[in-house]
C-alpha cells in the first residue's frame, strides 16, 4: 500500500494517460496540412485566455510578426488593437531605446526555442512611460514544430518605483555611513589641528569661563593688544587683563563701561569699534558659549579684529564711488542722492532748494582740435577755479563730459542769480594756451528753484536743463531761470560778465 501510494501509483497513472492519447490519435488522425498552424480550437482557447489576462497578451507567427493582441492594450496603453498590429507591436508600444533589445530577444527565442523574460518600458498614447515584465514563450504543435510566440506583458510600474526608492534609500544610507565613518576618522585630526588653526587666524580670540577667568587666547590676541608673546594669561581674572590693556585706548573708561554692559547680556553683542591711541581701529564682538547638549553655559568668547586697513580701503572705495576721477568733484550718483536729501529737508523745513545746470560753450572744438588731454586740462582747471567761488554750503558736481551742476540749500532767486553770475564770469575768464594759441570757453547756466519750479527731483532737473538750453540758444555765456510750475517765466538776464 505504501508503494502504491507513492511512486508506483504515479507511474501507473502516467502510463494510462499516454495510452489514452495514443488511442485518441488513432481514432482522429491529424491532417498534415493543419501542422503549419495551430488548431482552431487551440486559437480559440488562447484568445479566451488572452482576454481574461490582466496584462497585454500577443501571438506572433513563425516570422515573429504579431497577428493578435489582447484588448487589455487599450486599457493599459490607450491604443486600439488594430493600431498596434498595423504599426507593429514592438514599434508601437516599446520605448525606443528598448526596441532593439526586444527584437533580439524575440529572434533568440525563435531560433533557440527556449522561453525568455525581460523588462521593458512601454510608452502609452498619452506619452507616459510604464515598466512591464515580458515573458516570451514558444508555441509548438504536437510534432514539436515552432508555430510562433506567445508574449505576456505585465505591469510592474509600482514594483519599479519601489525598487528605485529602495535604491535611493540604500544609497542614502551608504552615504550616511561613509560620512559618519569619515567624521569619526577625522574628528581626532581636527581636534589636534584646532589649536594651530586658532593661532594662525588674524582675529584675536579670547575665551573666558563663567568665573571670568581666561581659559584660552590665541597668538593674534597677543599681537592686537601688544602683550608679550611668552606671558601666560590662563587663569587670570578679567579685571587684571582690563588694567593691562586699557592704557592703549583713546577712551578706556568708555570701553570698560561697554564691557560691563556686555557681560549682562545673554545674547551675542553687537560689533563695536575700539579706537587705539596709535590710530588703529579694532572691531570687537562676543557671545555666550552654551554647554554640551544645551545644558547651561560654559563661558563667553571674545573676538577682536584689526579693521584699520579695511576701513581705509572702504573709505577710498566710497570716495571712488562718489567722486569724479578726473576733477575730484562729486559725481552724478552723489548729485542725485544730495538732491533727494535737500528736497526732503526743504519740504520739512519749508525752504527752497536751488539747482544750477551748467553746460560749457565751445568745449567740443577744444577737444576736437587739441585732443582729449587739452580738454581734460580745461575741466580740471574749471573745477578748481569754480570750486573757489562757491560757498561752503553749496555743492559742486561734474555730471559727465562738460556738464556740471551746483546745489544750494535754503536758496532764494536773487542768491542763485548772483551765484550764476559769479560762476559764468569765472569760467569766461579762464585762459588756456594750446599749440601756441590762446583758448577760452564760456558757460550756459540754467537755474531752477524747488519747489517753485518743480517739487520732484527729476522734473526739477528737467526744468533746469530746459533753462540751460534756452540760455545756450540765446548765444551762450549767460544764465536763464526756468519757468515756474504755473508756466510763468522769471525775468531773463543779460550775458554774464
Amino acid at each position: 500500500m505504501l508503494g502504491l501510494a507513492g511512486g508506483g501509483y504515479l507511474l501507473a497513472l502516467r502510463r494510462e494517460l499516454a495510452s489514452l492519447r495514443s488511442r485518441a490519435r488513432e481514432v482522429s488522425p491529424r491532417p498534415a496540412a493543419v501542422e503549419a498552424d495551430p488548431p482552431e480550437d487551440d486559437r480559440t482557447h488562447y484568445f479566451r485566455q488572452a482576454e481574461a489576462a490582466d496584462g497585454i497578451e500577443g501571438w506572433s507567427d513563425q516570422d515573429g510578426r504579431f497577428f493578435h493582441v489582447s484588448h487589455a492594450v487599450e486599457l493599459i496603453a490607450g491604443y486600439r488593437c488594430e493600431e498596434v498590429l498595423a504599426g507593429g507591436l514592438i514599434d508601437t508600444l516599446v520605448y525606443d531605446r528598448d526596441q532593439r533589445y526586444c527584437r533580439e530577444l524575440v529572434q533568440r527565442v525563435m531560433q533557440g526555442g527556449m522561453p525568455a523574460q525581460c523588462e521593458v518600458r512601454v510608452i502609452t498614447r498619452a506619452g507616459n512611460q510604464i515598466w512591464m515584465a515580458c515573458r516570451l514563450l514558444p508555441i509548438r504543435n504536437e510534432a514539436e514544430r515552432l508555430l510562433g510566440l506567445r508574449l505576456s506583458m505585465t505591469d510592474i510600474q509600482a514594483r519599479k518605483e519601489a525598487e528605485y526608492k529602495l535604491l535611493e534609500t540604500v544609497a542614502a544610507l551608504r552615504r550616511a555611513q561613509a560620512l559618519s565613518e569619515h567624521y569619526l576618522r577625522r574628528s581626532n585630526e581636527e581636534r589636534s589641528r584646532l589649536s594651530a588653526l586658532l593661532d594662525v587666524v588674524r582675529m584675536g580670540i579670547l575665551f573666558m569661563d563663567n568665573d571670568r577667568r581666561v581659559v584660552y587666547c590665541n597668538r593674534a590676541f597677543y599681537e592686537i593688544w601688544g602683550l608679550p608673546a611668552g606671558e601666560a594669561f590662563v587663569g587670570v581674572r578679567d579685571v587684571v587683563l582690563q588694567q593691562r590693556v586699557s592704557q592703549l585706548l583713546e577712551d578706556p573708561a568708555a570701553y570698560l563701561q561697554h564691557v560691563a554692559g556686555v557681560l549682562q547680556l545673554s545674547e551675542p553683542s553687537e560689533p563695536v569699534e575700539i579706537r587705539f591711541k596709535d590710530g588703529r581701529v579694532v572691531r570687537e564682538f562676543s557671545r555666550i558659549v552654551p554647554g554640551p547638549e544645551g545644558e547651561g553655559t560654559i563661558g563667553r568668547i571674545w573676538v577682536f579684529e584689526d579693521v584699520t586697513e579695511q576701513l581705509r580701503v572702504a573709505d577710498q572705495l566710497m570716495r571712488l564711488a562718489e567722486r569724479d576721477p578726473l576733477t575730484s568733484l562729486f559725481n552724478r550718483r552723489r548729485f542725485h542722492e544730495e538732491l533727494e536729501r535737500m528736497l526732503a529737508d526743504g519740504r520739512r523745513q519749508g525752504e527752497s532748494v536751488g539747482l544750477l545746470a551748467i553746460d560749457l560753450d565751445g568745449f567740443k572744438p577744444v577737444n576736437d582740435r587739441y585732443g582729449h588731454q587739452a580738454g581734460d586740462e580745461v575741466l580740471v582747471r574749471l573745477a578748481t577755479d569754480v570750486g573757489a567761488v562757491i560757498r561752503r554750503n553749496e555743492m559742486f558736481f561734474r555730471l559727465g563730459g562738460d556738464e556740471f551742476a551746483i546745489l544750494v540749500p535754503s536758496a532764494g532767486a536773487q542768491e542763485l542769480a548772483e551765484l550764476a553770475r559769479r560762476v559764468g564770469a569765472t569760467i569766461a575768464g579762464l585762459r588756456f594756451s594750446f599749440g601756441g594759441e590762446s583758448v577760452s570757453v564760456s558757460a550756459s547756466v540754467g537755474i531752477a528753484l524747488g519747489p517753485r519750479h518743480e517739487n520732484d527731483s527729476e522734473r526739477l532737473i528737467g526744468a533746469a536743463d530746459r533753462a540751460m538750453y534756452l540760455a545756450k540758444a540765446m548765444g551762450g555765456n549767460c544764465w536763464e531761470f526756468a519757468r515756474d510750475a504755473g508756466g510763468a517765466e522769471l525775468d531773463r538776464t543779460p550775458p554774464a560778465g
